[in-house]
């Protein structure tokens, strides 16, 4: 089960795509889409691999005041439970504001913000998340792995209007990988530090999916602006299918081989 945002989900298809290509009898595979659960199913092999989708692992409630970000609330894991895998994310939503930010208020315990420093913010809600990993995932059922941050690719201008910006620079007319990699790119940003650090800190085993050096150097494998009918702008984050995320997904099959 892929637990996490719209980065989780470019992973599951991406993998939902490579194992139905390798289907001996794909009229027996099946797909269903909801909000929040999707998922492909292989009878031949019992087989379910889901998508959750969730922005924050942390709750998102509507209340009187608007919608709450619970920085210390995870009221829908429940569901998580019984996965042989879990492949967890989060980051990317974090810092969106204006039109595109999805809550109006954070709370955490008693107490209620109309903002917060967001590196902050997501240490919290990350806290959150292995609280409730070491409550409650029985490691010798259960393989717990972390989807590393990826990266996006937009300029500083495009990335202050969530990529909704002129088709010019960033990722725009990309065609080949950078093949060296840049000042930025060596960089362990504050958010992987704060990944890493909490994984290091959990009673559970936690595997890192560390995709994020290698997807730095993939400037060229955006959508950018051939995203499809009704995706206006440029999008210098989500990643083509197939592509980038199948190498994660080969990545992810060397991790659960190397410890079968």
């Amino acid at each position: 089960m892929f637990v996490g945002d719209s980065l989780s989900m470019n992973q599951w298809v991406s993998l939902a795509c490579m194992l139905h290509a390798a289907a001996p009898d794909p009229a027996r595979v099946s797909f269903s889409t909801g909000d929040p659960v999707s998922s492909v199913r292989f009878e031949d092999y019992d087989l379910s691999v889901v998508l959750y989708f969730s922005r924050f692992l942390v709750d998102v409630v509507q209340e009187d005041v608007g919608r709450v970000l619970k920085l210390d609330s995870m009221q829908g894991a429940g569901s998580w439970l019984g996965a042989h895998l879990l492949v967890f994310n989060t980051w990317h939503w974090w810092t969106y504001k204006g039109a595109s930010q999805v809550w109006d208020y954070m709370q955490e315990g008693n107490r209620t913000y109309n903002d917060m420093d967001r590196l902050a913010a997501f240490s919290k809600g990350l806290a959150t998340w292995a609280r409730w990993v070491d409550d409650n995932v029985d490691a010798s059922l259960t393989r717990v792995i972390y989807q590393g941050v990826s990266p996006s690719h937009y300029t500083s201008k495009e990335q202050e209007s969530d990529g909704a910006a002129p088709a010019s620079g960033g990722c725009f007319q990309q065609t080949r990988p950078r093949q060296v990699a840049t000042d930025g790119d060596e960089r362990v940003s504050p958010e992987q530090v704060v990944v890493r650090g909490l994984i290091a800190s959990m009673s559970t085993p936690v595997s890192l999916l560390d995709i994020t050096s290698l997807s730095q150097l993939r400037i060229d494998a955006h959508p950018s602006v051939y995203g499809g009918p009704g995706r206006d702008g440029m999008d210098c984050t989500h990643w083509c299918i197939a592509g980038l995320p199948d190498a994660w997904n080969h990545i992810l099959n060397a991790m659960l081989l190397q410890h079968a």
